[in-house]
């Protein structure tokens, strides 16, 4: 970071408290839970804090081999981030998957487990209490904690504050100069003295004045410094004077464009995102967002996207407040979501194939009617953009939902962003996403009483926790779907819960329960003339029956669904359907009637290509024929399995649903 100047001596302490004694040792307790060394950098927004933390992480990491893991612990509004949030990002910066849905003691435990014989750096940056940091804090000695935060940690043991004030005078020249260029320092140091004395040595105000005298070459050092001491005291202190100067100097659309940028989600904007709020075109907002960046209200970062310093948003918020109508601010919102929403709906065009199953990218995109402006050229740029912009586009769709006035745009923006992530990254692999935003899908749901998409939202819930292992939590969201596809009047949205509460009550081993569920939906799709859910729950029944042990059910069920996918020309589901009938008669003590249905679905599963299906099949045969003692034939059906698939004994399982095969 080359605007990080002097601090030596709270350097200096830092390193020196790695290695203090703890508290407890001196007072003679033993530690009953062993934790990370924890350092403290307190000072006000603006004081160089995090400057700070990165300069002496990375001072001190040659000694932590295992990398530093960062995370921001409140938004550059003032907004704490959840625990979960933050665990999620540590784990996925050691490269853990984390499971949709977990709790924060879940996760807690999986950081420690991740860090467990590692020693790396944890920085969390701009924490606003003991009760934020405690959970995060990993129970390994070998690991380093580093805190910034405005005030002290209290509530966490063995934690010294390192208390930032200003920069000494000369670190402040220095910093001053490197904003301005040293021949107008060395000019007049005197000038360059008193202005970073003006400035308090506060680096913010330092980096905000720098940035307006490298743009005003001819103005002079001396002159700006009287213009910040004559400021009336009500302007406030050293940055926000600063603020207000730089701020007056701006033309009037440039000054609307900053006070809209508090707007942007997570404080991270780009062209389009200031183009949105300020109803400009894109080109003219890249010129003004390069602008900010050598004034030293934004920051660059990666892919062309700018970071808002926090320290800047309370003074511009007040700026929002009064100087846009509250109107104007909801329009420049609902800009923003519209662009973000086309963006998204881009980022998907350019991955969805032409009728001969080959991408199109730009072509595709530009079909399908997307601006030129808000094209990607192909799908690796498009997932790149994804990526970079996640955080801040999660942060859209949960400051939308928490707006309350723009729930059409946000269901909107929620739906475009599922659709991207699944089209880009899987449906497992964005799980924990996915499950986020269907929380918020739920929550803009009840408010608005849209029970359809409140069973959607529910399902699909419940769909992750079943997936996770969480089968009583799914059970209850199941259940509350179910009640909201009532109220829906929709056929789609109950049945699929009432199988779905079937499946939970199958995987929690309640047979009876499950059975009474699958035949509740069943009934529905046959009142329907649903024939294809007939089919599929015909089976489940069947498959539940054969767990409970009642074999004449089960070969009734199967006997259905066999018939059903007949009727539907669904040869391999017909073949799979008798493959689980002869498991069945199997069970029952039938060889023959087995012997007779194998054959049966060794034909059908030939018909269909189904190689792995007709191998297992085979084996089956050859088991009941030596059963029936036929050792003979028996072998011949095993060499024929052999020839299908090779000597794979994996390659002959038959899925089951029964626990006594």
């Amino acid at each position: 970071m080359t605007d990080f100047v002097g601090r030596r001596r709270e350097l200096k302490e830092l390193r020196e408290d790695i290695a203090r004694t703890g508290l407890d040792t001196l007072s003679g307790r033993k530690d009953r839970s062993p934790r990370a060394r924890v350092l403290l950098i307190a000072g006000r927004p603006g004081s160089g804090r995090t400057a700070l933390a990165e300069a002496f992480v990375r001072d001190v990491a040659d000694e932590y081999p295992d990398g530093v893991l960062r995370s921001r612990l409140t938004t550059p509004g003032g907004t704490p981030v959840g625990t979960e949030r933050t665990v999620r990002d540590l784990l996925e910066g050691l490269g853990r998957r984390t499971p949709p849905g977990a709790g924060a003691d879940e996760l807690g435990a999986a950081l420690n487990e991740a860090l467990a014989g590692r020693k790396a750096i944890v920085l969390l940056d701009d924490a606003q209490d003991a009760l934020q940091v405690d959970p995060l804090l990993p129970d390994v000695r070998e690991c380093l904690v580093v805190v910034t935060s405005e005030g002290p940690l209290t509530g966490i043991p063995d934690v010294r504050p390192c208390t930032l004030g200003g920069l000494d005078t000369p670190s402040a020249v220095i910093l001053l100069g490197r904003r301005i260029g040293d021949t107008r320092v060395t000019v007049d140091p005197r000038a360059a003295e008193a202005l970073a004395e003006e400035c308090g040595g506060q680096p913010a105000a330092l980096t905000l004045v720098g940035g307006w005298l490298a743009a005003h070459p001819k103005a002079s050092v001396s002159d700006l410094a009287k213009q910040l001491h004559d400021m009336p005291a009500a302007a406030g202190g050293p940055l926000a004077r600063a603020f207000r100067l730089v701020y007056g100097s701006l033309p009037q659309p440039a000054q609307r464009t900053l006070r809209l940028l508090p707007l942007a989600p997570a404080g991270i904007v780009d062209s389009h995102t200031a183009s949105a709020l300020a109803g400009c075109s894109v080109a003219a907002a890249q010129s003004t967002l390069e602008d900010f960046a050598g004034l030293g209200f934004l920051r660059p970062a990666a892919d062309g996207m700018y970071l808002l310093p926090g320290c800047l948003v309370p003074l511009l918020q007040p700026l929002l407040e009064t100087k846009e109508r509250a109107a104007e601010v909801q329009l420049a919102r609902a800009r923003m979501l519209e662009r973000t929403v086309r963006l998204l709906h881009s980022c998907v065009a350019v991955t969805e194939p032409d009728e001969d199953g080959d991408l199109l990218g730009e072509e595709h995109a530009a079909s399908s009617g997307v601006p030129r402006a808000l094209r990607f050229p192909d799908t690796r740029s498009a997932a790149r953009w994804l990526d970079s912009r996640l955080p801040a586009l999660t942060a859209s769709a949960r400051l939308a939902v928490a707006d309350g006035e723009l729930d059409t745009l946000a269901r909107r923006l929620i739906a475009a962003l599922v659709r991207a992530l699944a089209a880009h990254r899987g449906t497992d692999a964005a799980a924990p996403e996915l499950y986020g935003l269907h929380r918020l899908v739920l929550d803009v749901a009840e408010r608005r009483r849209l029970h359809r998409e409140k069973a959607a939202a529910l399902l699909n819930l419940a769909d992750l926790d079943a997936e996770t292992g969480r089968t009583t939590e799914a059970l209850e969201r199941y259940r509350a779907a179910l009640d909201a596809g009532r109220a829906a009047n929709d056929p789609y949205a109950t049945g699929r819960a009432m199988e779905s509460v079937g499946g939970a009550h199958q995987e929690l081993g309640d047979w009876h329960r499950a059975a009474d569920w699958f035949g509740r939906a069943l009934s529905q799709s046959l009142a329907r003339g649903e024939r294809a859910d007939e089919a599929r729950l015909y089976g489940r029944l069947g498959n539940v029956h054969t767990l409970a042990g009642r074999y004449g059910d089960a070969l009734r069920s199967w006997r259905a669904a066999a018939a059903g996918y007949r009727k539907l020309a669904d040869v391999p589901g017909q073949a799979k359907a008798l493959s689980e009938m002869a498991r069945v008669q199997e069970y029952a003590g039938r060889p023959e009637e087995c012997l007779h249905t194998c054959r049966e679905a060794v034909e059908l599963a030939r018909r269909a290509g189904e190689l792995r299906l007709q191998a297992a099949l085979q084996v089956r045969l050859a088991d009941t024929l030596d059963r029936l003692g036929d050792p003979a034939a028996a072998r011949l059906h095993r060499a024929a399995a052999d020839r299908l698939l090779g000597d794979d004994p994996a390659a002959y399982e038959i899925r089951s649903g029964s626990g006594q095969d």
